[in-house]
């Protein structure tokens, strides 16, 4: 029996994977949709001619649906929507922004529109801006997240409650029975980041891959809330942003510290000292390299063992 979101999707699953910059690329976005989910591409950290070449790529590599997540904030946002109208791709995430100007012209050209959230409010002005679901991210998520700091527990019947469309959950989330608790709180959808990264088709550098799977408890922290809050790993980049913070620093001060290309040199380059690594809470659980098709497999099964498929109706897939 399918749910809003197999539906809306053309999907087997309802899990999604995360459109993570420098790791989330065409084989990784193949490979799980390939095997029921639905892939994505992370076109945030793509120059426009890269992505037109994921994107082709992709289509040759599978004939199941697949998404480009676009932050609405990155410069070449309009030539990224071109080459996705142009390559006909059928779904898009948008973050980092409104999806006001944007979801009209993607739904006139037959394209779902998904908008990634932090909070209830902006989960009800995405539905006014007429996206067809949310995605509820916790600030458990790897990567940019919002400031609210609210739980993925506490936010998915927030947001549930607010919006008639149906929601995707994230943050947090790592196995079978991470899907069904927040199924059972009102999402109809998971969308899983972190516990992608660490599979064998992810574009992220084998030393990152390494560092996470390394990484204990509490080895991440929500930061830099004052410029853009992101969820890192407790390198040297980030002991001395916390220094300066401590000392008074500047937001100019941050910023220069911070620099450009810091992703790149970490999580795509390997740079584990000066690089910024982007991971979410449930990186203690992780524990070895593996297929996408395999972690996609196993948190179906989990699902199952859990119990999801005995409740029916829309848990049941």
């Amino acid at each position: 029996m399918a749910n809003r979101i197999t539906e809306l999707f053309g999907i087997k699953y309802p899990l999604i994977q995360g459109g993570m910059v420098w790791c989330a690329g065409w084989e990784l976005a193949s490979s799980v949709s390939n095997a029921g989910g639905l892939g994505i591409i992370g076109a945030g950290s793509m120059y426009p001619e890269i992505l037109r070449d994921q994107i082709a790529k992709c289509k040759e590599a599978t004939d199941k649906p697949f998404a480009v997540n676009v932050p609405l904030l990155y410069p070449a946002v309009e030539e990224h929507m071109k080459s996705i109208i142009d390559f006909e791709v059928p779904i898009v995430f948008t973050s980092a922004g409104t999806p006001k100007k944007w979801t009209k012209h993607l739904q006139s050209h037959g394209i779902k529109v998904v908008h990634v959230v932090s909070s209830a409010v902006f989960a009800a002005k995405s539905e006014a801006a007429g996206v067809d679901a949310v995605v509820a991210e916790g600030f458990e998520a790897g990567g940019h997240n919002g400031r609210e700091e609210t739980t993925t527990m506490c936010l998915i019947p927030s947001v549930v409650d607010a919006v008639e469309i149906p929601v995707i959950a994230a943050g947090g989330l790592y196995d079978g029975k991470s899907m069904l608790a927040a199924m059972v709180l009102g999402a109809e959808g998971v969308q899983m980041g972190s516990r992608f990264v660490t599979t064998e088709e992810s574009s992220a550098h084998t030393a990152f891959k390494e560092a996470v799977l390394s990484a204990g408890e509490g080895a991440t922290t929500l930061t830099l809330k004052e410029l853009t809050p992101v969820r890192m790993m407790h390198n040297d980049l980030f002991k001395r942003l916390v220094e300066a913070k401590k000392s008074g620093a500047s937001l100019d001060e941050l910023s220069e510290i911070l620099g450009r290309g810091r992703a790149k040199k970490g999580m795509f380059e390997g740079d584990l000292i000066e690089g910024e690594l982007e991971i979410g809470q449930i990186a203690s659980m992780l524990n070895q390299i593996t297929p996408a098709g395999e972690v996609v497999n196993d948190i179906i099964s989990s699902y199952r063992s859990a119990g999801g498929d005995k409740l029916g109706g829309r848990f049941s897939f």
